[in-house]
Parts: structure tokens; sequence; C-alpha cells
């Protein structure tokens, strides 16, 4: 009887999304493929996030170089997946039924070149999130370094050899280049390079501001310190806000059938096996 009911809920919801969707006529094959091949294309766009970078070093960079990886190294690596992608489609292809094996033989290569800049935004995405989390506390504390005298590629270094953390790593990095005889602005700049997000752009111009200006450092900090945590919590809330549909839209397609589901099975089972008569009340 569960089996049953089971099927009666999963037969009754494929009927209304048969009734929602409006029937439309069967385009050909060649035209599934040039739609299947935009719309990749229109994926490989909106993989990325807003404001990152556009080209390849600069989402490797954004990735934080995992392994070493370099621009020929990706390249190879898109080629590669297009090409075994594209190799193991055509037996699937030619089992496919109908013309379906023709869009599938033109998306496989697309999905596998776009395959690695999905894998490098999900790394820069996570990188993202690490640095954000880690930027206020980060920043009081080279704010207390500064305030005891050291120099801003000295507290930078020093922050980022006790701390650990992609960010943390970065700052040592731009220590070590101003200690080797880059300059400071030169260094900030691949800081930013490295970590393209707003509020590591807006930490960079209020340093320049700073030494421009002769603004005490301290207090400049401080204020980028407010803002991260600001912007941080800013993040949290919008994240909670959007998981409460998500959530609810969960509950309500899934566990509210479950249960009725249930219900109903013990309902028919105890009707079963009280054979027929009413439920004691």
């Amino acid at each position: 009887m569960t089996v049953l009911l089971a099927f009666a809920a999963g037969a009754s919801a494929a009927a209304g999304l048969l009734l929602v969707i409006p029937k439309r006529r069967t385009p050909p094959a060649r035209q599934r493929g040039l739609r299947l091949l935009l719309l990749l294309a229109l994926a490989g766009r909106r993989i990325r996030p807003a404001g990152s970078p556009q080209d390849l070093r600069g989402r490797i960079e954004a990735a934080g170089r995992p392994a070493g990886l370099g621009v020929r190294e990706a390249m190879a690596a898109k080629v590669a997946a297009a090409v075994l992608l594209g190799a193991a489609s055509l037996p699937l292809a030619a089992l496919a039924p109908g013309r379906l094996g023709v869009p599938l033989a033109l998306a496989a290569p697309a999905a596998g070149f776009l395959a690695p800049d999905l894998w490098l935004a999900r790394l820069a995405a996570e990188r993202a999130r690490r640095v954000r989390r880690e930027l206020p506390a980060l920043l009081d504390i080279l704010r207390v370094s500064v305030e005891a005298g050291g120099s801003l590629p000295e507290a930078l270094r020093s922050v980022g050899e006790r701390s650990d953390g992609p960010l943390a790593r970065e700052w040592r990095a731009v220590g070590r280049e101003v200690a080797l005889g880059v300059p400071l602005a030169q260094a900030l700049a691949g800081l930013e390079e490295r970590v393209p997000l707003p509020e590591v752009h807006a930490l960079v111009a209020a340093l320049e501001r700073a030494r421009r200006h002769g603004a005490p450092l301290a207090e400049t900090l401080a204020a980028q310190a407010r803002a991260a945590r600001f912007a941080l919590a800013g993040r949290i809330r919008d994240d909670a806000a959007r998981a409460g549909p998500k959530i609810q839209l969960v509950v309500a397609l899934l566990l509210v059938p479950s249960v009725l589901l249930l219900v109903a099975a013990a309902l028919a089972s105890a009707l079963l096996d009280g054979g027929g008569e009413p439920l004691p009340i």
C-alpha cells in the first residue's frame, strides 16, 4: 500500500508538471545543438561571479594558484577535458534515442572545456569567503603592530607570519617583496590582483590615501576593520535570508508529502488489518 501511495504521489506530480509546461514543437537536431552550445556559452559566463577577473590568469590568481597551476597548464587541462569528454560521448551519442545524439556530441566537449573554469570559480569563491572572515581580525592585529612602532611592510610580514590563512599568506608575501626592494605601492597592487575583492581594494586605496596625505595609519586601519566587520555581517544576513526560502521549499516539497504518505500508509494498514472495521476513536 505504501508503494502504491508513493507511486500515486509521483504520478500526480509528473502530471502536474506536464500540465504546467507548455507544449512546443520538437526543433531539429541542428537547432538543438546550436541552442545547447549557446546555453553552455552563457553558463560559462555565469560561472564567474560578478567582479571576478575575466582573463584566465586572473582567475587562477583569484583561486590561489592551486598546485602551482599556470596559464599553460590550465589551457592544457581545458583542451584535454574537452577531448576526453568528446571521445567518451561518442558511444553514448550513438546509443541515444532519436536525434539526441547530435546535441550530446556537441555539448560534451563544450562542457569539458568549461569544467576547469567551474573548478577555479569554486576555489576562488571559497578563498574569498575565508579572506572576508579573517580580514577584520587581521586588521586589528595590524593596527596594534603599527601602533607599537613598526612600519607597514614589517607589520604586514609580522602579522602574516603569526597567522594562517590565504590573506595572511598574501600579507607575508607583500612584506617579503618590500624587504627585497619592491616598492610598497607595487607590492600592494600585486595583492589586489591576487585577491580581487572589494574589501581588499578599499584597504589598499585607504593605505595609499593615508600615505599620500600623512593621515594616522592606525586610525585608517581601525576604520577599515569596522567597515570589514559591517560588510561581513551584511553578507551573513544576506546568506541567512537566501537560505530561508530554500528551507521552506524543502519542507513543503519533501518533508510534508513524506509525512502525509506515512500517515496514509499507517491508516491503510490499520484498515486492512481490521478487516474494514472503522477505527476506534
